[in-house]
């Protein structure tokens, strides 16, 4: 690769960045809907498969942003390096798992409780209008960032509130034991009924499937490490603004004191992002979201068994019930507005992500592609997305929003096992030895390889079910 500087590192303490996209797709219909069904089943103490999942992917956070920030290339070109058969890999996965409109179909559900207007319609509209929104930006990352640390806050803000309202200390006490209570396995689920949704589950802890590869996109776009020296992918009316792409990344000289010392600035300001905001603030809304459970099976005790005979939307239900019973009717709503909330955010980020990591490979690797700006690649791979999602709803056998949601979480595990062995390859191959990863890291990520794709195995062999 050619050599250029590394810029200084801004300061390690932030609050906006990459990471808040992550967090904001990373705490949505897990934790707003998966999860709490699983707390009403089986309680809390099955939590510490999520505290393992968020755990892992903190590491692979700083594993994706270290080849990243190396070399300003996304982890598909990363792959492309060592085999490209592994970076089509991902290209074939991702069309496969993102082109469904689960969480707007999972927003639009909870919209048709709170206003009797058809998810259908609604689904379809928001879809538009999420097109609309990146066409009119300027900076697409910009806009994003602005919109998922609004949305953001507001849902924190927001749900802490009402679980404060309607939960208890007791509830907040199981919720943290439930953490930590490793290796409590109940028998139920291991059956071909639950296993295959405990494993979808495990994947939408946080964000799932491919969104840490596509981690290394939105970097890039903010400037960080070697991802200054590349263009940002602007809005549809701006794309004819976008600056020459480049036809790879760039290495700065790790025999160089300075550099390095630059290199260490920017893996302490990564190390906040995963850490402090990812992981802090995920394991902290979860905790709110099961202390909401539990007030919902208190409500409620029916509910596990609506659960278990298929009914699946009780869950929504039943802490609707809860925040109602509360004191006030409005809380209930609110929790709706809430669902409504998270999958709209959760489409946003999922579709830019898609679109960003789709353009990136065909442009670098289709012959010919390079002749069209990536902004206009970008936004060819988006509009076709939400227009196959549009298609899908129309004329799809989509049977409502519960069963697209079950189906890409756990099609996510098999995107998260293959990227921690792309992981391994990657940043142990192609970065210099001064900068690759250590031992124990290499270790972790390994055993995310095999923590999700050992589990995709056992269901598949045991249950024959994919989910």
């Amino acid at each position: 690769m050619p050599i250029k500087e590394l810029p200084e590192a801004p300061a390690s303490v932030h609050i906006i960045g990459p990471a808040m996209i992550l967090i904001a797709l990373g705490v949505g219909l897990g934790e707003t809907y998966l999860w709490p069904r699983l707390v009403l089943v089986f309680g809390p103490e099955i939590r510490w498969l999520f505290l393992i999942g968020v755990t892992l992917q903190a590491v692979v956070m700083l594993e994706m942003a270290r080849y990243a920030m190396a070399t300003g290339e996304s982890i598909f070109f990363g792959a492309a390096r060592v085999w490209k058969p592994l970076m089509w890999l991902f290209f074939g996965t991702a069309i496969l798992v993102y082109i469904w409109p689960g969480h707007m179909a999972a927003s639009a559900g909870a919209l048709e409780t709170l206003t009797d207007i058809p998810w259908l319609v609604s689904a379809i509209v928001g879809l538009i209008l999420i097109g609309l929104v990146f066409s009119f930006a300027n900076i697409v990352y910009n806009m994003l960032e602005v919109l998922m640390t609004w949305l953001m806050g507001i849902l924190v803000i927001g749900s802490a509130i009402i679980a404060a309202i309607v939960g208890t200390l007791g509830d907040l006490w199981d919720t943290i034991w439930g953490m930590f209570a490793f290796g409590v396995v109940p028998d139920d689920m291991m059956t071909a009924a639950w296993f295959p949704v405990i494993v979808g589950s495990i994947a939408f802890a946080g964000p799932s499937g491919m969104q840490q590869m596509w981690y290394t996109l939105w970097l890039r776009d903010k400037g960080a490490g070697m991802g200054v020296h590349l263009p940002k992918i602007r809005g549809l009316i701006h794309a004819g603004e976008e600056e020459t792409v480049p036809d790879r990344g760039f290495m700065f000289d790790t025999e160089d004191g300075n550099e390095m010392r630059k290199w260490k600035g920017w893996r302490r300001w990564v190390l906040v992002d995963a850490i402090v905001l990812f992981w802090g603030v995920t394991m902290l809304v979860t905790l709110v979201f099961t202390v909401l459970a539990q007030a919902a099976a208190a409500q409620n005790p029916n509910v596990r068994t609506l659960l278990v005979n298929d009914e699946e939307d009780a869950a929504l239900q039943a802490m609707a019930d809860a925040f109602a019973a509360a004191g006030s009717p409005i809380l209930g709503t609110l929790f709706f507005g809430f669902i409504v909330l998270v999958g709209w955010k959760g489409s946003l980020g999922i579709f830019d992500a898609f679109a960003r990591g789709q353009a990136d490979m065909t442009y670098f690797f289709i012959p010919g592609m390079k002749r069209f700006k990536m902004s206009y690649i970008y936004f060819a791979f988006l509009w076709g997305v939400l227009t196959f999602g549009i298609l899908i709803l129309l004329f799809g056998p989509a049977d409502g929003p519960t069963a697209i949601l079950d189906t890409l979480a756990f099609l996510s595990t098999f995107a998260m096992g293959a990227y921690c062995v792309v992981l391994l390859l990657v940043n142990n191959k192609m970065l210099p030895k001064k900068i690759r990863p250590g031992m124990i890291t290499n270790v972790v990520i390994g055993f995310g390889a095999v923590f999700y794709l050992g589990m995709l195995f056992y269901s598949l062999v045991r249950f024959g079910v994919v989910v």
